[in-house]
């Protein structure tokens, strides 16, 4: 926890967000005294920047000696070095505590190593920048609407190919292995996958995250240090350009793709992805991948938005002290709740293609085999009846609040519930969403 003079410097709102965090998620015993190893060199702010140094040249150093490479090569982006720069300048200057500066330089060292594999992986193969990658599949819509559960039951189909948590994080196998080998890449993708919730075990009840489980396009795009995922876990200060974070995107699906189309005898499966952020992004969604099909979830507001800011919350909560819960609420409120309420125009002004199946949560939940089917023929795809058969047994092997129960009431999380549905008025009415009961 922050010092005695620390803490008197943060705002009001903030030292209440503060109490708030620490009384619903108490830090295990592990991540305290590992924190308090920054308190014990001035702070634990300060003291953490001590403890764990993070700094540009030092990292792109370490990263270099690490694969015993010394170019990184561009991957078809020569201005990456400047937004690195300013990324890592940002995380340095983030409240992070020792235990969220540790995670934090792990993944911007990871990043940085996988733009060394990647730059050498298309100088030995320049074919990869000719992958097709045709028709693919993305889910997308509210936090806590289905989206984690239905990408996974899509995984289970031979025609889709979702990227696995292991190969997002280690996109260039960079160790020989014996093909009955275990991929070294599961084991390492493991310390992160579930890290974060040994940290803070209540988020493993807000989103399971495994090596082998399909992974969002969040953690696909880290290399591109543009994309959402640092925009999620900083408060502020994260460089953001989605067209480069899309053209990046593109070239690690072709760069994963590549072995399958040279290995083919028959159609390589469409991508399958899955992220909420390409909900605020459709148009340029489309201009990367004019022939994919959305999958757009939908599930009652009440239900949707305080998950929403839980999770967030619970991210930073994960590398800070300093989470100010109303601040999060206000911009979550504003930013997710005008893209829902300008979805409904959009997609009938004729502004999007007509490439969009709807899932509503309370359809998914009661018939999971039959939404997908007809989600499938919307799409004009084929619905086996094997598929139909892995869905039924991976749900009976997955069952809800195995890890607890992940609690989002609205006004837990800065929403007044009659308020927060006539803001979405516009949303509620087009997708004709059921509404719920405000308490579970």
């Amino acid at each position: 926890m922050s010092s005695d003079h620390e803490f008197r410097r943060m705002s009001v709102g903030a030292a209440r967000s503060l109490k708030e965090m620490a009384e619903r998620y108490p830090r295990p015993d592990w991540v305290r005294r590992m924190n308090a190893m920054g308190d014990s060199l001035g702070g634990s702010i300060a003291g953490a920047r001590r403890l764990v140094p993070i700094e540009t040249d030092e990292l792109q150093a370490a990263a270099r000696a690490s694969l015993g490479r010394d170019s990184f090569g561009d991957f078809g982006d020569p201005d990456w070095p400047a937004r690195f720069t300013a990324l890592v300048a940002a995380v340095d200057s983030a409240p992070f505590h020792t235990v969220g500066r540790l995670i934090t330089r792990q993944e911007l060292l990871r990043a940085l190593r996988t733009r060394l594999l990647l730059g050498g992986a298309l100088e030995a193969d320049p074919g990869i920048e000719d992958e097709q990658l045709a028709a693919p599949v993305i889910v997308t819509g509210p936090a806590r609407s289905g989206t984690s559960i239905l990408y996974e039951l899509l995984a289970l189909d031979p025609a889709l190919r979702a990227p696995l948590a292991s190969e997002a994080l280690h996109p260039v196998p960079f160790h020989e292995r014996a093909p009955s080998a275990l991929d070294p890449r599961i084991a390492m993708a493991e310390c992160e996958q579930e890290f974060w919730a040994d940290v803070q075990p209540e988020f493993a009840a807000i989103h399971e995250l495994r090596a082998d489980l399909p992974v969002e396009c969040v953690t696909l795009t880290a290399p591109s240090f543009c994309g959402p995922h640092w925009g999620m876990v900083l408060p502020d200060g994260a460089p953001m350009d989605p067209p480069t974070d899309y053209a990046f995107h593109r070239r690690i699906l072709r760069l994963l793709q590549r072995p399958s189309t040279l290995a083919a005898r028959g159609p390589v499966p469409n991508w399958l992805l899955k992220t909420p952020a390409h909900l605020a992004l459709l148009p340029l969604v489309f201009q990367t991948y004019p022939d994919a099909w959305i999958i757009q979830t939908h599930r009652d507001p009440v239900k949707t938005m305080p998950s929403t800011v839980s999770t967030t919350a619970m991210v930073r909560w994960i590398r800070s002290d300093q989470v100010d819960i109303a601040a999060l609420a206000a911009a979550i409120d504003a930013a997710f709740g005008g893209i829902l309420n300008a979805l409904a125009a959009q997609r009938d002004s004729g502004g999007l293609p007509k490439r969009f199946v709807d899932v509503h949560f309370q359809d998914l939940l009661a018939d999971p085999v039959d939404t997908i089917r007809r989600a499938y023929g919307g799409m004009g795809r084929e619905f086996s009846d094997s598929h139909a058969d892995q869905i039924r047994d991976y749900l009976a092997h997955k069952p809800r609040g195995k890890f607890g129960v992940h609690r989002y009431e609205a006004e837990d999380w800065g929403f007044d519930a009659a308020e927060l549905r006539e803001r979405l008025r516009p949303y509620i009415e087009h997708f004709g969403i059921a509404l719920e009961e405000s308490r579970e």
